[in-house]
């Protein structure tokens, strides 16, 4: 374990430059002082490392050294054939770049290694988009993604849902990011960094100008605050209902996990039925109307006044297009379906007796009789 983590270090330094012991520390997950410690090991082995004092030292390797001991490891050398995702890196232009790095790796491996990430291939398969959806286009990523490799402005015309629909702004890119099979642009717009949805761009201009990229800028970091504070801001209501336990089991697989998760997290004690009361954020009465029903008859809703007064015209719409069965208007019903399904069956063999051109193809054959 210490030789590994010696090499990690060493490995940092080399790749980042100058490091304090409490980024080393953070980076290797031990305390400063075996930090400290293990520079003093490496220097004993003779690796030129070096602190440099005051509040913008730390320590680095003497200029111009280089380690060879970047060897891999068999479980490196899977993550990284698994870590190769084919539909974005096509997306983004990097498809037939990743092809190659793949190949220059696959060579450059002893051959017990590169046949293990032969069998990653295999056995795993990363399959990023979404299910039920298909693919947006995206005709403008390939320009947008170099546009963010080469931090060059860029002005978009771009869709968006309140009006006026088509707008056009001049922003600085500062990344791309595959959410759910869609990509989005994160970029910086009169001072306030942004979100756009690559498929609503309709042009893209890359600009002659430098972007303006905020020091110190972690786009993993801004992507989670902006997907935490709009699925905060998303649900702007609550219902409060009462629901089976059933129901309640249910919405892992109907709700989107922010309405599950709610519901189960303000869920009440069952009473001696198997009912209980409990919360859901919504973000609409709209909203909330299309989800409660996919719950059925096995949740009522107690407030807001208006949901439960939307469903209960829903219910009853319902209720005279499905009357119970055995009743009168069942029975209309049912025959209803019966002439329907011999009309269609009449026509059905009406039209093969024509194509195969017997007698009494133009009458076709008698219509069955409906029972009422």
């Amino acid at each position: 374990m210490r030789a590994s983590r010696l090499v990690s270090l060493l490995l940092l330094l080399q790749t980042r430059g100058r490091m304090t012991a409490a980024e080393l520390s953070e980076a290797l997950e031990v305390s400063i002082r075996t930090v400290y410690r293990d520079v003093e090991s490496l220097g004993a082995a003779g690796v030129p490392v070096y602190a440099e004092r005051g509040p913008a030292g730390g320590y680095r390797l003497l200029d111009g050294y280089r380690t060879r001991l970047t060897g891999l490891t068999a479980g490196e050398a899977e993550a990284l054939f698994l870590a190769g995702v084919p539909g974005p890196a096509a997306e983004l232009g990097l498809g037939s770049v990743l092809t190659t790095a793949e190949l220059k790796l696959r060579a450059a491996l002893p051959s017990d290694l590169a046949d293990r990430g032969g069998r990653i291939r295999q056995r795993f398969h990363l399959d990023a988009p979404s299910w039920f959806r298909e693919p947006e286009p995206i005709p403008h990523l390939a320009a947008l993604a170099g546009a963010v490799w080469e931090d060059r402005r860029i002005r978009v015309r771009y869709r968006r849902w309140q009006q006026p629909r088509d707008v056009t702004r001049t922003l600085d890119p500062l990344g791309v990011v595959l959410k759910a099979g869609r990509w989005y642009l994160v970029a910086a717009a009169a001072g306030q960094v942004r979100t756009y949805r690559v498929g609503a761009i309709l042009d893209l201009t890359v600009l002659d100008e430098p972007a303006d990229r905020p020091a110190g800028f972690d786009l993993a970091g801004c992507w989670q605050e902006h997907t935490e504070r709009y699925e905060r801001s998303v649900y702007r209501a609550e219902a409060r209902v009462r629901m089976t336990v059933a129901a309640l089991a249910q919405t892992v697989h109907l709700f989107p996990p922010a309405m599950s998760r709610a519901a189960r997290d303000a869920a009440g004690a069952p009473d001696a039925h198997g009912w209980l009361v409990t919360t859901v954020p919504i973000e609409s009465i709209r909203h909330g109307h299309v989800e409660m029903l996919k719950l059925g008859a096995q949740v009522e809703v107690l407030a807001p006044t208006e949901l439960r007064e939307r469903l209960a015209g829903t219910a009853h719409a319902l209720a005279a297009l499905y009357p119970p069965p055995g009743t009168a208007e069942s029975s209309v019903a049912d025959g209803a379906l019966a002439q329907a399904d011999g009309d269609q069956a009449a026509g059905t063999a009406a039209k093969n007796s024509d194509a195969r051109g017997g007698p009494g193809a133009a009458a076709g054959p008698p219509r069955a009789p409906v029972r009422r």
